[in-house]
């Protein structure tokens, strides 16, 4: 009797999905051959704006990092949280903020967080002491957890038909793809110029712009489809298990795998997501429903990110470290050296894979886009501490193919984390991809500082500590580490040729 219980409850939430993307499609109004409305692509705009935020937040306070501890009499041990109060609860929150997006509604859920993290900034911003900054920073971060898988949600459910899905995830990826280096910029640019409050206040006129097109966006069509409450044990062990994790790797990068805590921590959050699949499996509601991740394509889109984003991470440290001490560059200029990237980035995500990827399919993209970054990767690892005509012959030609990778990637991955999920499950799947991405990044740099570290200590050995042995100490472990992301980004282009076989003819899953 328990297995027809099983079987009858499996029956009806299949049939539930089905009726759910069938309420979906009918909602939002998609006609065959219907004419298309200007101010369709005015959703586009919203969606791209609130995601340049949540990633230019990421890196844009790191150059002002010696402003803020000067002016508000942060300690050097203390001033790691400018970054860390924004980085735990965004990826700690993320399957809860998910979750309320499907619950509440995408575009309802949207709107808040887009407003509560306009506060924040402004609060940060303002602040006069390091408690308040650190403070507004973790509540960017709350809300930045709840408006991320909003905005892929809504960009999934507003852009169903499959000419404008390529161009409106390019457009979305490219945000992706340049946030973190626009984010370095912006960050020198503002601190120089202006003062490191405008890092934060910045995101406020970036949120007023995004409010003004918000009546644009489709209402929700589904909130409520599925009611239930929340997962409260899965709540709870999610939400501890990423922040253990993500504040372990963070740990790890400054006090070394060794340290006590760290190792607390890591035990601790395994442990506890251990548990969190465990009672995913047998509550009725779970937090993050198994069928979400056992789709093999967006699994598969899932781990590729992830493994990509742990290779990349190193790569941003070391391109900022090399411009700056080794070739002497102020930020802003180190901020503009890196802008190739994000050149490479743009062209790679609109004008190759938002063209591209309903002709050719995801499989066709992302193979050859992570074997590019691969390429960059490894040209980088050769780069020492005299190495001659360095722009040219090194930082150049990488970053381009770095940036063209990763747009084509980033934008495929995207847009395959959605592809066949029901409105109710949207969020979820959007804040696990997110998530995904966060735990990446996160084991990336812990990784690549340990390998750096390792690698510099045992050159120093061999070579003593000469005039300048630090500085070509340091180059050669970055050397030593980005050969490491290399192995990283060939494996994650592995992962995507054997489990993105082609299936179809829409460019979901196929070739």
């Amino acid at each position: 009797m328990p297995e027809q219980d099983q079987k009858d409850q499996k029956d009806q939430r299949d049939q539930r999905d089905q009726r759910e993307r069938q309420d979906q499609q009918d909602q939002l109004g998609r006609k065959q051959g219907a004419p298309p409305d200007p101010r369709h692509w005015w959703p586009l705009v919203v969606i791209a704006l609130a995601q340049l935020m949540i990633v230019l937040d990421g890196t844009i306070v790191n150059i002002a990092l010696p402003s803020m501890q000067s002016e508000l009499g942060m300690s050097d041990g203390d001033r790691q949280w400018a970054i860390i109060a924004y980085v735990l609860p965004f990826g700690g929150l993320l399957l809860l903020g998910g979750r309320i997006s499907g619950l509440v509604g995408h575009r309802r859920t949207f709107l808040i967080s887009l407003v509560g993290f306009a506060a924040a900034s402004a609060l940060g911003g303002a602040a006069n002491t390091t408690g308040v900054l650190f403070g507004a920073r973790a509540l960017q971060g709350v809300f930045a957890a709840a408006m991320a898988p909003a905005a892929l949600s809504l960009l999934t459910l507003t852009f169903t038909d499959p000419k404008e899905r390529g161009k409106a995830f390019g457009v979305y990826g490219a945000m992706g793809a340049a946030g973190s280096g626009v984010g370095l910029l912006a960050g020198g640019v503002l601190t120089e110029f202006l003062d490191w409050r405008w890092c934060l206040w910045v995101n406020v006129p970036i949120a007023v712009i995004a409010l003004l097109g918000l009546p644009y966006v489709p209402r929700d069509a589904g909130a409520g489809v599925r009611s239930g409450g929340l997962d409260i044990p899965g709540v709870l062990l999610s939400v501890s298990g990423l922040t253990a994790l993500v504040y372990g790797l963070s740990r790890a990068e400054s006090h070394g795998w060794k340290d006590p805590l760290v190792l607390v921590l890591l035990f601790a959050s395994v442990a506890l997501l251990v548990a969190f699949v465990a009672v995913e499996a047998r509550v009725r509601q779970p937090l993050l429903p198994p069928r979400v991740l056992k789709h093999r394509a967006r699994g598969a889109a899932f781990l590729v990110s992830a493994l990509m984003l742990a290779a990349l991470f190193g790569c941003f440290l070391f391109l900022s470290y090399y411009a700056q001490t080794v070739l002497g560059y102020s930020p802003v200029e180190a901020g503009l050296t890196i802008m190739v990237l994000v050149v490479g980035s743009l062209i790679g995500s609109m004008l190759i894979a938002g063209r591209l990827l309903l002709r050719v399919g995801v499989r066709t993209l992302m193979v050859p886009g992570l074997l590019a970054m691969a390429a960059g990767l490894l040209v980088l690892s050769f780069l020492e501490a005299d190495s001659a005509h360095v722009l040219a012959l090194y930082l150049v030609p990488a970053q381009l193919l770095i940036g063209l990778g990763l747009g084509i990637v980033l934008t495929a991955a995207t847009s395959l984390a959605t592809a066949e999920v029901g409105y109710a499950d949207m969020g979820t799947a959007s804040a696990a991809f997110n998530a995904g991405q966060q735990v990446g990044g996160a084991v990336g740099t812990a990784l690549f500082n340990t390998v750096a570290t390792t690698a510099a200590a045992a050159y120093l050995r061999d070579q003593g500590t000469g005039s300048g042995s630090v500085t070509s100490a340091t180059v050669h472990g970055f050397g030593v580490g980005l050969l490491v992301a290399t192995g990283i980004m060939l494996l994650a282009a592995l992962v995507a040729a054997v489990l993105l076989r082609p299936r179809g003819t829409h460019g979901t899953h196929g070739a």
